[in-house]
């Protein structure tokens, strides 16, 4: 029987779909095949405009998630045409969905998370089982739900007598905490990409802004960074998760009331500064004998972030994950690809010392494929 799985990931930077196929059947994970596709423009706004309250929100997501299921059967089919492989050849498909609403242990004392898909719809399309919800369980077993893909990362980048530093920005950033004593912890540690995407989009009509450019054509503005850090989020002690519930443009804009007069380009460089001061934070107070911050994500392709990182991090080498054998844009994809094989092996998913959930949980819903 073959060991190959699927795994896609569509993060908060909702700049589109990342999947990976990936093999394991020797003694460490391989991906043989990336594939990729951005968004189409009303998707996008749409799965952007969910992240908040509005009228006929059932019926819209229902929807969305329509869509979003065959822009995720696009990319199976590609990585499909490009392996050369059979559908009937993958044992299963771990489909991480859109998040639109991160709220655990709020409201009632368990809360939710919710993401957005249709995965009998993708079963049905591409006639390979799917493995979905997989933040659910850990939330009702009293776990945040995020970040899952630490124990991913032990796994891959994880190295006995050193504790590595996995971070990963994406619209949110998160770090993996990698004992050398083959601990594992790992946290969101705030704002990512979501941000200074939304501003440039704002400002200059595109979508991000490519390799930091604009960013460092301007100037940090102290007031305003001090501000931003002063958000309690970032002092809060793990386990936490965050996601665009908080970190979203009503809460940027509350803090920009006092700036009315800056420029954008200003404003835009202070948010990178913003990243990467939560991001360092992080990583300067959990590095023990660290010598490596290994960065994935999207950030990881912004030049300017990931000098800045560098500077502010001057302790450790910021490389990207591409340096451990992985790249950077591919594992996200693979930790779901991961995720749907612990599932079907009904293996745990989640680390408790992560998420603070009460125990390990075999994660995800399991719709077969067609007979």
């Amino acid at each position: 029987m073959s060991d190959l799985y699927i795994g896609l990931m569509s993060g908060t930077s909702l700049d589109g779909v990342d999947g990976v196929l990936a093999d394991f059947s020797g003694p460490r994970m391989v991906v043989t095949h990336h594939a990729s596709t951005a968004f189409a423009p009303a998707l996008r706004a749409e799965l952007l405009a969910l992240n908040t309250p509005g009228s006929n929100e059932l019926h819209r997501a229902a929807l969305a998630g329509n869509a979003l299921s065959r822009t995720y059967a696009r990319v199976v089919h590609e990585l499909l045409e490009r392996s050369g492989h059979a559908a009937s050849a993958i044992r299963a498909i771990g489909a991480h969905g859109q998040t639109v609403r991160h709220r655990p242990q709020e409201f009632d004392g368990t809360g939710y998370t919710l993401q957005l898909g249709n995965p009998a719809l993708l079963a049905e399309i591409t006639r390979i089982a799917v493995v979905a919800d997989l933040r659910s369980r850990d939330v009702a077993a009293g776990g945040q739900g995020a970040p899952l893909v630490p124990a991913f990362h032990q796994g891959i980048f994880g190295r006995t007598g050193e504790t590595v530093l996995v971070l990963n920005i994406g619209g949110i950033s998160n770090l993996s905490v990698l004992g050398a004593d083959d601990s594992v912890i790992g946290f969101d540690c705030g704002p990512g990409n979501a941000l200074m995407d939304y501003w440039c989009q704002r400002h200059t009509g595109h979508a991000f802004d490519a390799a930091g450019a604009w960013a460092a054509s301007g100037q940090v503005l102290p007031d305003l960074l001090g501000a931003l850090m002063q958000e309690p989020f970032l002092q809060k002690t793990p386990p936490k998760s965050t996601g665009r519930d908080l970190f979203n443009p009503a809460w940027l804009e509350t803090h920009l009331q006092r700036f009315a007069h800056a420029a954008p380009v200003d404003v835009q460089a202070t948010l990178t500064e913003f990243t990467v001061s939560a991001c360092c934070n992080c990583a300067n107070s959990y590095k023990n004998n660290s010598k490596t911050l290994a960065v994935c994500g999207g950030g990881a392709l912004n030049t300017h972030l990931m000098t800045r990182l560098q500077l502010a991090c001057r302790d450790l080498q910021v490389v990207p994950t591409d340096a451990l054998g992985l790249p950077a844009m591919q594992v996200e994809a693979a930790a779901f690809a991961w995720l749907a094989r612990q599932t079907l092996h009904a293996a745990p998913g989640n680390l408790a010392s992560v998420t603070g959930a009460v125990g390990q949980r075999v994660l995800g819903a399991v719709y077969p494929a067609c007979p």
